[in-house]
């Protein structure tokens, strides 16, 4: 789900909480070292992301913030703000020599370059977020 964040949007801040849990408090963002990613540069987007992201030579930039129950793909098209809400059920993450984020019938790479090896760690952090969120709902499922 996308939605514009380029002013406050009440609507979209509720269904982003209900969606994904509310944004982690100050203490267990320090405790976990951060919960955002240093910008990344995107190589490449699926179709049905062009409206967002710029469509002359710049460079188009975009930075994931951690939630307990998703993410959220921060995107920037000039003066514009998008946000890309995805639940931690609905991601998948291939790491190959570039990271590519796939949901909801859309996917974003980004591309392999100083500012992606700057979020190594980060990108770790991400992985095994979702991991243990897919094992609360794989060990409640055989309950």
């Amino acid at each position: 789900m996308i939605f514009t964040t380029t002013y406050t949007n009440k609507e979209a801040k509720e269904l982003t909480d209900d969606l994904i849990g509310l944004p982690f408090t100050f203490l267990q963002s320090l405790r976990m070292g951060g919960v955002g990613s240093k910008r990344m540069i995107i190589e490449e987007t699926s179709q049905n992301f062009h409206q967002y992201i710029n469509k002359i030579s710049d460079i188009n930039y975009a930075n994931i913030e951690l939630r307990p129950e998703g993410i959220i793909v921060l995107l920037n098209k000039g003066l514009h703000n998008y946000n890309w809400i995805i639940p931690y059920r609905q991601l998948v993450i291939y790491k190959t020599d570039r990271l590519s984020i796939h949901a909801q019938g859309k996917y974003i790479c980004f591309k392999n370059n100083i500012l992606f090896k700057e979020n190594k760690k980060f990108i770790s952090k991400m992985i095994n977020l979702r991991a243990v969120n897919q094992e609360k709902y794989l060990n409640h499922a055989y309950e």
